[in-house]
């Protein structure tokens, strides 16, 4: 043995703290310190880090039964689960795919539409579509249609092909001369030119996150770019998957992002928050059509994983699901999230070294990203050298603060923004000590930086 520590951690660079416990909003380390969570870790504890009702699930179920393979069995977990999610869907989907977390949600995805298109006799069809700058998982499919440069990067050798559109980011992009509306049908439209290129009978699929997650920060579309989107799927015969893994299940304050857009995906993937973090658990919503494409057609869908449908993880998201809705949760998203905003508006506008550094906020409900710049008029970035993002995350652990700073925001390599995700039980008390919190930090770092 030639280290110290037996686990390999996410870096070998740093000395994590350990954690000891969960009390509502906060974590508690092992030397009693209490972290204010703003992030919900990847926007995932969405119900904090002490609900009763869902451990009490989890207890409940082990005790019955912990875990029985699917090749067998069903449960009553995750058939419980799927019929909440089919009833408190947006749109035609018919049945739900239980995994165990994003990335296998997005790699279900994948193998499912090229299956549909099998069983439909298209078997051309099998190139897919993405937006620069997105996310949508680590693992080896989901990382190739993913845009984010960095990730990529040290395995592009080992990828498929992927194919990719320009970003929707209204704060960089848009021009003067066009509105927020026609800059959103400007960049939608590019999805037709490059389903053209690639040949219509070829593409399968458009992958996008309804608002955009940690790579870019927040991302909202423009009003009408993803009624566009829809048009185009549906004039050339190609899917659309909505990644909501990271911006569904209410965080932006409606239970589906795609609510607010008013059009629904062909296939729509979930996971963080629809278990709360209290168990691994994604999951696939799948439109009829697709269904039935395959009841028709083989029957069998050629894909699988051990721990789908996994009892246990089912029972602690029906019982996650339960507490928002019963709690009616989301009415709180939808007010908080407002209070944040507003409160960190203020904050930053009369903080003169702030209000020069900040330049954009933006999100929905309680999904918000701070876009930094070392000039507000600008829009220049921090030379990413700097590597502000992470001194920012540092600072921020210091003040018992967590939040989600990245960097590459542009392009993968330069622009810095924090992404503030916090648990739906937030109150102003909270709103008031993640906003002092993190102007204390940003403040320090900045201060360093210029």
């Amino acid at each position: 043995m030639t280290s110290n520590n037996p686990v390999m951690q996410r870096t070998s660079r740093h000395n994590l703290a350990t954690i000891a416990g969960g009390d509502g909003m906060f974590l508690i380390d092992n030397q009693g310190n209490r972290y204010l969570d703003a992030c919900g870790g990847a926007a995932v504890s969405c119900l904090g880090h002490s609900n009763q009702r869902v451990k009490q699930a989890i207890i409940d179920q082990v005790n019955e039964v912990a875990f029985a393979h699917t090749g067998f069995f069903t449960n009553s977990p995750q058939e419980q689960l799927a019929k909440h999610l089919l009833e408190h869907s947006y749109g035609d989907f018919s049945q739900v795919y239980f995994v165990s977390g994003g990335s296998e949600a997005i790699e279900t995805s994948l193998k499912l539409t090229r299956q549909y298109f099998l069983e439909s006799g298209k078997t051309d069809k099998r190139l897919f579509i993405a937006r620069k700058q997105s996310y949508h998982g680590s693992t080896l499919g989901a990382l190739a249609i993913g845009g984010n440069l960095w990730r990529r990067k040290p395995f592009d050798p080992l990828l498929v092909e992927g194919h990719h559109i320009s970003a929707c980011n209204e704060y960089r992009d848009q021009r003067d001369d066009e509105t927020a509306f026609e800059y959103g049908q400007r960049i939608a439209n590019e999805l037709e030119s490059k389903i053209l290129a690639l040949g219509k009978d070829n593409v399968a699929a458009f992958v996008a996150e309804t608002v955009v997650g940690a790579t870019s920060g927040c991302l909202t579309p423009p009003k009408g770019y993803f009624k566009r989107i829809r048009e185009i799927c549906d004039q050339y015969d190609v899917l659309l998957i909505l990644d909501e893994i990271m911006c569904g299940m209410g965080r932006t304050g409606t239970l589906h992002a795609c609510e607010q857009e008013g059009i629904q995906g062909d296939i729509q993937t979930v996971a963080k928050g629809i278990a709360a973090g209290y168990q691994p658990l994604g999951a696939v919503l799948i439109s009829d059509k697709i269904v039935k494409a395959i009841d028709n057609g083989s029957g069998f869908f050629q894909h699988g994983h051990t721990y789908i449908g996994h009892p246990t993880a089912c029972a602690a998201g029906y019982a996650t699901q339960l507490e928002i809705q019963e709690r009616d949760l989301l009415s709180n998203v939808k007010k908080q999230g407002l209070n944040l905003n507003q409160s960190l508006h203020e904050a930053f506008n009369d903080d003169a070294l702030l209000a020069d550094h900040v330049g954009d906020i933006r999100g929905r409900g309680l999904f918000i990203g701070i876009e930094l710049v070392a000039d507000r008029t600008s829009k220049q970035t921090f030379d990413p050298n700097l590597k502000l993002h992470a001194k920012i995350k540092k600072t921020a652990l210091e003040n018992h603060l967590m939040i989600y700073p990245m960097g590459g925001t542009i392009d993968g390599v330069s622009g810095d923004h924090i992404l503030l995700a916090p648990p739906f039980i937030l109150d102003e008390g909270n709103v008031a000590q993640i906003t002092e919190r993190l102007s204390k930090t940003l403040r320090s770092v900045i201060g360093e930086a210029i």
